[in-house]
């Protein structure tokens, strides 16, 4: 592969070739995400990004997430683990390019792990991390976000929606993702009220689970 080019935008002149594949860089990132940065200070704001590359807008708007989480929360382990989590669980990714998919999941977590451990130390939990990388792999997916379906097994993208019930517990459903959008003909996974627009049914509907027990069963 070639050098990085143009301050990281560009990967090889190959893939800019055949996937039209070039990186917004952090300034124009940044100023994209301070038109709505009320939403980006929102915890349980949803976030998806279509084409998501190795992650510049989802690691930023995770980086604004953590540390209204961290403003408000680090007093206490349990609080702060929990609302880190349903921030992680408010981020979704979808990138052509499957190298690209799991770059962006390793970058999103490092982004996690590194802010729970510079706050908890020793006494970050093992399972609360093993929670977020659970969530990073339901939400950041190798797809294609014109077709909806991976390109290899052209399966449908299915997405899950993360909701917070009583404290601790999520609820998850999950959605395919074609259905999605062409019922609110935008890339917008859920609307206001935390439902997902126009859609009745998930295709799969899971009981209640403890924000640190997510994997436990997959």
């Amino acid at each position: 592969m070639e050098e990085l080019e143009i301050k990281g935008q560009v990967k090889s002149k190959k893939r800019v070739a055949d996937h039209g594949e070039v990186f917004t860089n952090p300034r124009e990132v940044n100023a994209m995400l301070d038109m709505v940065k009320q939403e980006t200070e929102r915890i349980d704001s949803r976030f998806l990004e279509p084409a998501c590359g190795n992650g510049n807008f989802l690691a930023e708007v995770l980086r604004r997430k953590l540390a209204i989480v961290e403003q408000r929360y680090a007093k206490s382990q349990q609080e702060f683990e929990r609302y880190m989590v349903i921030a992680v669980s408010s981020i979704y990714g979808v990138d052509i390019l499957e190298d690209n998919a799991v770059e962006c999941r390793a970058r999103l977590f490092k982004l996690v792990d590194e802010k729970y451990t510079s706050l908890f130390k020793d006494k970050c939990k093992d399972e609360c991390l093993r929670s977020v990388m659970f969530l990073f792999n339901r939400n950041i997916l190798w797809g294609d976000a014109l077709d909806f379906t991976n390109p290899v097994t052209k399966e449908p993208i299915v997405f899950s929606e993360w909701s917070a019930v009583n404290g601790t517990m999520l609820k998850r459903r999950d959605y395919v993702f074609r259905f999605l959008v062409e019922k609110t003909h935008q890339f917008s996974l859920f609307n206001d009220e935390g439902q997902p627009a126009a859609i009745d049914e998930p295709v799969r509907d899971f009981p209640l689970i403890h924000f640190l027990k997510l994997g436990l069963d997959e």
